[in-house]
């Protein structure tokens, strides 16, 4: 493949991460943040490896990884679960974290780290089937995609220094984590209802524009609500 083309696929490619992964950069600033401060960059860096060595695998059995559907149910129901559990169930506890709190969040850092990774996984299955789209050539579609898991990472850093500024906006990054939970788990149905049901009649199917436009609107609405009360003093 000519360098010109190439290049242009990869920044197609690396658009289209930054694009369809708003939704995964929140649930990195949500799963990262009850870490201690010290912690939280730790994990961005080992969720950053495992997500280079999953996407470089999924890429190579891109074939085969549509079959994992139940990865994005699963990943799905984690997502919704902890937004559920965040905006239904937590208020009741207050608002501040007690120390305690942290310390337990850092003797389950490993646990995060996992648990990122699995997400990644689920977020992944879909974002290897929209990339070898623009392109066949392996090293291509690698290098746009870990130039946006890069660009994710540094996103979801930022995020969880903005929602330590102005903690409301924590409430509205639980809603997009639960939008895209219920995304995922509609993906892994689609996808189940086809290669293990066979039965795509069953399949329930949330449109990429839909789910993008209702993702913007809660960011932007969310975000005008959050930073009405402004900043929490240092």
């Amino acid at each position: 493949m000519e360098l010109g083309p190439a290049l242009a696929a990869i920044l197609i490619i690396v658009a289209l991460e930054a694009i369809l992964s708003v939704d995964n950069a929140m649930v990195l600033a949500v799963m990262v943040r009850p870490l201690p401060p010290q912690l939280r960059s730790r994990a961005l860096l080992y969720g950053i490896i495992g997500a280079y060595v999953l996407r470089g695998l999924a890429l190579l059995f891109a074939t085969l990884i549509i079959q994992i559907w139940w990865i994005q149910l699963l990943g799905g129901l984690y997502l919704v679960y902890l937004a559920v559990n965040h905006l239904f169930y937590r208020k009741a506890e207050g608002q501040t974290e007690p120390a305690q709190v942290q310390q337990a969040a850092a003797a389950s850092f490993w646990r995060i780290v996992l648990m990122i990774n699995v997400v990644d996984l689920a977020f992944a299955v879909d974002s290897v089937l929209v990339v070898i789209a623009f392109s066949r050539e392996f090293w291509v579609i690698f290098t746009g995609v870990a130039v946006g898991i890069l660009l994710i990472r540094l996103a979801a850093g930022i995020m969880v220094t903005v929602i330590e500024r102005y903690p409301r906006l924590e409430s509205v990054a639980y809603a997009v984590v639960g939008w895209a939970g219920l995304k995922l788990m509609l993906e892994g149905w689609e996808h189940g209802s086809e290669v293990w049901l066979h039965r795509p009649e069953l399949a329930l199917h949330l449109p990429q524009g839909f789910f993008l436009g209702v993702t913007f609107a809660i960011l932007l609405l969310g975000s005008l609500w959050a930073f009405r009360r402004g900043p929490q003093a240092d």
